[in-house]
């Protein structure tokens, strides 16, 4: 049986890698002058893996709790590992407050995305740059700056210039797990590949960091809007 590919994105890379999408399509990443008979090899050699991970996804694109948000009263959404109701509210002079719920003001309804992320931006950006600042003080890392972004398929990086970035969908997450972002990409501002060195430098800081990880890698498909 054959699988389709949704897109094949060529670069100066110099192996084909396959990913399976968040909605089960495929894509496949390939240098450029790799032919099409290569990779379709390379699918066949992992068929039963692209199965299984495109089943997976299309179970999980069924979970009402990770389908596309509606933003409508008793719906849940995640901040720091745990599910909080919304309430629309009437009179809120602010789009989104939260106090152990989210209330949005009927008024912000049109633009409810925009609005949850403006909030887990705001949120992220005070709860990792306390993260950041705790863990770079007890292991004596030097970084330059904290940057929030929209990235969807990234957790965090560190740039050569020593600045740390994380995306603001990591909010979603349990704080030990944010942590255990904060703490790869220090370790990165001193180890920039993931050889033995870096993941020795993150034990230090995280004994457990594995399982954080596993969590991470399990559950990514949950952190969205």
């Amino acid at each position: 049986m054959d699988i389709k590919i949704e897109k094949i994105i060529r670069t100066k890379r110099k192996t084909i890698a396959l990913e399976v999408t968040d909605n089960a399509t495929l894509i496949v990443r390939a240098p450029y002058r790799v032919s099409e008979s290569t990779i379709q090899a390379v699918i066949r050699k992992h068929y039963d893996w692209i199965i299984k991970k495109k089943n997976k996804n299309e179970v999980e694109a069924r979970d009402p709790k990770v389908s596309a948000k509606e933003f409508v009263n008793g719906e849940s959404f995640l901040y720091l590992g745990k599910y909080y109701k919304l309430q629309i509210v009437e009179g809120q002079e602010e789009p989104l407050k939260f106090e152990n719920a989210f209330y949005l003001s009927k008024e912000a309804l049109p633009y409810a995305e925009k609005a949850f992320a403006q909030w887990y931006k705001k949120a992220a950006l005070e709860k990792i740059t306390e993260r950041v600042q705790f863990y770079a003080k007890v292991g004596g890392y030097k970084y330059s700056r904290i940057n929030i972004t929209s990235a969807q398929r990234r957790w965090g990086s560190c740039s050569c210039k020593g600045n740390l970035n994380f995306s603001w969908r990591l909010i979603m997450a349990p704080l030990p797990v944010v942590d255990y972002v904060v703490v790869h990409e220090l370790a990165h501002l001193e180890e920039k590949n993931h050889g033995r060195g870096f993941w020795a430098k993150v034990k230090i800081l995280m004994p457990d960091y594995q399982k954080h990880k596993s969590w991470l890698k399990n559950n990514r498909h949950m952190l969205k809007l």
